[in-house]
């Protein structure tokens, strides 16, 4: 069935005719420990402003039976309920059902290979709640909602308002969930299964933990910070808005087979990947950490106050993203957590800002599909970027006072753009049209450097379309001293024109442009041998991303970042950043290095692996990126002893380095209790440089589908390896054939596959332009977006592969 994507022009139209004023939703999930088959019906009650006018209802499963005030209605088109002679009041009533619950949108159903037990999880974002019951799937048009789920007896059902009534009828039961807040469709959920579960009351809080039986005991390892991040992200959020999250209950559910996070209102749910089956690293739970504060930062943006339309998707993702790392780094343990946003995320938003995906934060979005495409790098971390810049050129407090104002005005309700410039600009007295212009309807990097002018420094700012911003930054001054370079002045600057004094002496050793990393702008020179001594891990990571920077636009060369990490890393203190820079290390010897220089590259961050591997603190994280480079296999192995998880990282080494890892493999299946492991076997086997294998695996992965949306990482990570090229030949061709259907499970699938399965290593600039064209071509929106993204970041690759210089 072809399915249409409501456009913003439908989306008004239809908002202005009808009110929803609830939904009452009974959905089926007694045919799942043996079926597929979720269903639904659906009563939605609603009002029109012009009697006897037309409409329509969302419905992209298949429609069983639909009456509207009691007439019966025609059968659905193109995902949609035609909506006749429309009364002032009514009633509509669609039963539904979905019978995709493997690969199709918005449900999924996943047997745990553990015990055989069944889960099913539902996630709605942007528009995907219509294939699983009828509903105006706007995100202006919310209501109440009430859940009536009927579910196997021994399952658990989770929804939004928790606190079901629950009554048993024969082999099921019913879970009669209390009307949820106003809500638009894509904030609602259900979730189900035989959880595990655990329950703590915190603060006036019941918060709860859900999982699979099988992860019962890594649930149980990780409650405690859990819960503790939890109550510390409600108390920050509830003061810093002026509100606190109005739910006593608060629920964070663990799914198999499940992409990411999702805000749902009062029950978020999360890939259990995120529970890690090895001890995670500091890196790996300051994700953690972000990720819990990001999602529940969208109880207030998205939840209760909600975008009107999707061109101001940024109001919910830029913010929530700028809150987890604001939170984190004064509410948590995690004070590092601006420096590990510019070490990771923040380059990506760089990169994207400066290729051919750029878009302004805030634009036009003519219909849903194209929605899709902009969940990314500039959405998220630019977004974030600019929400921190904004509160350094309000100040803190005004930044805090335009929120409690925006909340206390908006709850409930759908905003625009203006609505929150208009909040900030009252309390901070601040015209802001012009940074409104400048850092949200505009999209590009601007680049700063610094000019000495007779016995003055001058700021010269160039933006995407000629002056540079408005923004308000740091400048410092540092002078060499025996351990390095030390800060001796600090300078803040108010940018209003293409040159500004900055009120610093001349002389100084070296001056770090965008000292603490206030605002986002790329700055010149790289410095590449400066980054290792500057005092700070923040002033070290705005260096780092000038010469990663260098590196993605061709500026520097892969040994000359290399080296830098690798001098940085012996250093640094923080290990927020010691893990992304190790990470990044391995990157340029992948993907930038020349074929030429590659060994010796790699060569170069083993040894700081190998130096790092003998602090207690850092043998972890060191040894997992010593995994990447190494060309020793057997001391890697013995080094791992009992560790299941180095011991699979060496593995998938030894396997690409054309080593027989077969018995090994089994060995270590046999006594890794992962309910996963199977993953991490196919991950061994995607890496070995072998033709069969090459192909059993993209079988499973691209064809197939059978390999979970958490593991595709890893098994693609694997499958595309350098100095791979025989074994590799022709997996290009057969992922350009695949384009048209990346989008059939919906918006975080089609991102991942798309991305994942490009051939990065090819050399063909050729191919790169026949990508490019594809991306054009018979694909969904957010497929070509991301693919057109990656041919770029491919592009980039080969030309500093190509560079020369020393």
């Amino acid at each position: 069935m072809s399915v249409k994507s409501l456009t913003q022009t439908e989306a008004e139209e239809r908002a202005a005719l009808l009110a929803v004023e609830r939904y009452d939703i009974a959905v089926d999930l007694t045919d799942l420990p043996t079926g597929p088959r979720v269903r639904s019906t659906s009563t939605i009650t609603f009002t029109c402003t012009n009697p006897g006018a037309e409409s329509f209802v969302d419905a992209a499963a298949t429609v069983l039976r639909a009456t509207l005030n009691g007439r019966e209605l025609g059968p659905a088109a193109d995902g949609r309920l035609t909506l006749p002679d429309l009364a002032a009041s009514n009633t509509l009533v669609v039963e539904c059902e979905q019978p995709n619950t493997q690969d199709g949108a918005g449900v999924h159903k996943a047997v745990d290979p553990a015990d055989g037990e069944v889960y099913l999880w539902m996630s709605f974002e942007p528009d995907e709640a219509r294939w699983v019951w009828a509903c105006f799937d706007q995100p202006d048009l919310k209501a109440p909602h009430v859940f009536t789920v009927t579910a196997p007896a021994g399952w658990t059902v989770t929804s939004n308002s928790g606190n079901a009534r629950v009554t048993s009828s024969g082999s099921s039961e019913v879970w009669a969930f209390p009307a949820t807040p106003p809500l638009s469709p894509y904030n609602t959920v259900i979730n189900a299964g035989p959880f595990y579960q655990l329950r703590r009351q915190i603060d006036g809080y019941d918060l709860g933990l859900y999982c699979r039986r099988s992860l019962a005991a890594v649930l149980d390892r990780d409650a405690g910070k859990l819960f503790t991040l939890t109550e510390q992200g409600l108390g920050f959020y509830g003061e810093q808005f002026g509100m606190p999250f109005p739910q006593p209950r608060y629920d964070q559910v663990f799914m198999p087979e499940y992409g990411g996070a999702m805000e749902n209102y009062g029950c978020v749910t999360w890939a259990d990947t995120f529970l890690r089956r090895a001890a995670p690293t500091h890196a790996e739970d300051e994700l953690f950490a972000k990720v819990l504060l990001h999602e529940m930062a969208h109880m207030w943006f998205g939840n209760i106050v909600t975008m009107r339309w999707w061109d101001d998707l940024w109001l919910n993702e830029a913010f929530a993203e700028f809150a987890c790392n604001w939170a984190a780094s004064l509410a948590t343990e995690y004070t590092d957590a601006w420096a590990g946003h510019l070490a990771d995320d923040k380059l990506d938003a760089y990169l994207a800002d400066q290729g051919p995906t750029s878009h302004p934060i805030h634009q036009r979005i003519d219909n849903v599909a194209e929605a899709a495409s902009i969940f990314d790098s500039i959405t998220y971390p630019k977004g974030a970027s600019v929400l921190r810049q904004l509160q350094v050129y309000v100040g803190e407090d005004a930044f805090r006072a335009g929120m409690t104002a925006y909340f206390a005005k908006f709850a409930w309700q759908n905003t625009v753009l203006q609505d929150l410039i208009d909040e900030l600009a009252a309390v901070s007295g601040k015209d802001l049209d012009a940074w409104r212009d400048g850092w949200l309807s505009t999209a590009g990097t601007d680049r700063l450097t610094l000019e000495t002018a007779g016995d003055e420094l001058v700021l010269v700012g160039r933006g995407p379309a000629g002056p540079p911003r408005p923004q308000v930054l740091a400048v410092s001054a540092y002078q060499n001293q025996d351990q390095g370079l030390v800060r001796t002045e600090r300078a803040i600057v108010d940018v209003q024109s293409e040159r500004t004094t900055v009120p610093l002496p001349v002389g100084a050793d070296f001056y770090l442009v965008n000292d603490e990393d206030l605002t986002f702008a790329t700055s010149r020179p790289a410095a590449p041998a400066v980054a290792a001594k500057l005092p700070t891990p923040i002033a070290r990571g705005v260096a780092v991303a000038t010469v990663w920077d260098a590196l993605v636009t061709g500026e520097a060369t892969a040994a000359e970042t290399a080296s830098s990490l690798v001098s940085v890393l012996g250093v640094e203190t923080a290990p927020a950043v010691i893990e992304p820079y190790l990470f990044l290390a391995g990157n340029v010897a992948d993907y930038y290095a020349p074929p030429a220089a590659r060994e010796a590259i790699a060569a170069e961050v083993a040894d700081m692996c190998r130096r790092l591997a003998g602090a207690p603190a850092r043998r972890q994280i060191a040894l997992r990126a010593l995994a990447r480079v190494t060309t020793d296999v057997d001391a890697l192995l013995e080094a791992a002893g009992d560790d299941v998880d180095l011991t699979w990282r060496a593995l998938v080494r030894k396997s690409e380095l054309g080593g027989d890892t077969d018995a090994e493999v089994a060995a270590l299946l046999a006594r890794d209790p992962d309910p996963d492991a199977r993953y991490r076997a196919m991950t061994v086997r995607a890496a070995a440089p072998d033709p069969a294998a090459k192909a059993e695996i993209w079988q499973a992965l691209a064809i197939d589908r059978i390999v979970s949306i958490g593991a595709t990482n890893a098994v693609t990570t694997a499958f595309w390896r350098p100095g791979q090229d025989e074994a590799l030949a022709g997996f290009g061709d057969q992922y350009l054939t695949l384009l048209p259907t990346l989008h059939r499970s919906g918006m975080i699938v089609a991102m991942h596959y798309t991305r994942r399965l490009f051939p990065v290593f090819t050399s063909d600039e050729a191919y790169l332009a026949r990508a490019v064209e594809a991306a054009t071509g018979d694909v969904a929106p957010v497929v070509g977006k991301s693919l057109r993204e990656r041919a770029d970041q491919v592009a980039r690759m080969l030309r500093t592969r190509s560079l020369t210089k020393a």
